[in-house]
Formats: C-alpha cells, structure tokens, sequence
C-alpha cells in the first residue's frame, strides 16, 4: 500500500504526532486475505459485459421524461394547471 500523508498542514504538533500514531496502528487486512478476497470477488463478477443497443438514447429519454414530470408537478402545485 502506498504512503499517503493527508493529514492537514494546519494542525497542531500534538494532533500531527496522533494522527501519524494511528496511521502507523492501523489494522491493515494480510495479503493473504487481500489476494483471496480479489480473487473470489473476480470470480462472482457476472460480467455483464458492454452497454445495451442504444443506451445514451435510452437514458436520454428517461431523464427527459422525469424533468418534465417534475416540471408538470411543480406547475400542479403553484396552481398553475
């Protein structure tokens, strides 16, 4: 795993020197453990494989029509319709 220091540069020496504790103490799973989960996840992946035929269209089409319900209930309420 890589070292990455994302403790804030504002913080207190006292703070600075807790957060570098706990990072140095913190519970890391084996790489045992690590590659075994990696494989048994790649194994239940269902590989769902490329996007349906027309998918953009599709989407489109769904956020259209969900705006305009939202502007047609917001129209119902002010009491314009």
């Amino acid at each position: 795993m890589s070292e990455l220091d994302d403790t804030p540069p504002e913080l207190a020496l006292a703070d600075r020197q807790l957060a570098e504790q706990l990072d140095a103490t913190r519970p890391v799973p084996s790489a045992g453990f690590r590659g075994a989960l990696g494989r048994r996840l790649e194994a239940l992946d269902p590989g769902y494989g490329p996007r349906p035929h027309r998918f953009r269209v599709t989407v489109g089409l769904l956020i259209t029509t969900g705006s305009l319900l939202l502007v047609l209930g917001a129209f119902v309420s002010f009491g314009v319709l």
